[in-house]
């Protein structure tokens, strides 16, 4: 839930111009970003955003494992589209969201990073980091993950942002914004 300041209830909220506005305050960002957190944590998918050699964009559902609001990993084939777009152009774009909520109920948390398959060298530690708080059946090792199909990826996070509905941002334009936060 959005904090709200003075008698009128209006939410707090931040001009992404840098215009002075009530969300500066420091309870209202530790909102956001606390609203963040639950985002991430009761959502297991992510849209993943690359970009092809040509310029031509590219998005993909996948699910995810979060480290401290810093790496995202995933298992994917190393021939799928997106993967191969992460080889040839390691930034990427993710969105995490919960499809089910009702219209204008929903939150979504953006974040930018740089990508790429996990390095063999790296792959048990990477494992143990990115299946460490997931379930038994969705779990691997670095012995394990050699049969199988797909491979390890990781995002290292480079920027967190979340959707504030127009609603609620209070400036007066009724326009939804992305708003940074520190995780």
């Amino acid at each position: 839930m959005m904090a709200r300041t003075g008698s009128d209830h209006r939410p707090v909220a931040a001009n992404l111009d840098g215009q002075s506005s009530p969300m500066s305050q420091t309870g209202a960002m530790a909102d956001l970003a606390e609203l963040a957190r639950t985002t991430l944590s009761r959502n297991r998918f992510m849209v993943l955003g690359t970009v092809d050699p040509s310029g031509r964009p590219r998005v993909s559902p996948v699910w995810f494992s979060l480290v401290d609001h810093r790496v995202a990993y995933w298992l994917s084939s190393p021939d799928a589209r997106h993967s191969r777009n992460i080889e040839q152009r390691p930034e990427v774009s993710m969105v995490v969201f919960d499809s089910s909520a009702d219209p204008h109920t929903g939150q979504a948390v953006y974040l930018d990073a740089t990508a790429g398959r996990v390095p063999d060298d790296e792959l048990g530690d990477a494992c143990a980091e990115a299946f460490r708080d997931v379930d038994d059946e969705l779990s691997y090792t670095s012995e394990t993950l050699r049969d199988e199909p797909f491979v390890l990826y990781r995002a290292r996070v480079t920027a967190r942002e979340i959707h504030v509905r127009g609603r609620d941002f209070g400036d007066g334009t009724g326009s939804d914004q992305r708003v940074p936060v520190q995780l």
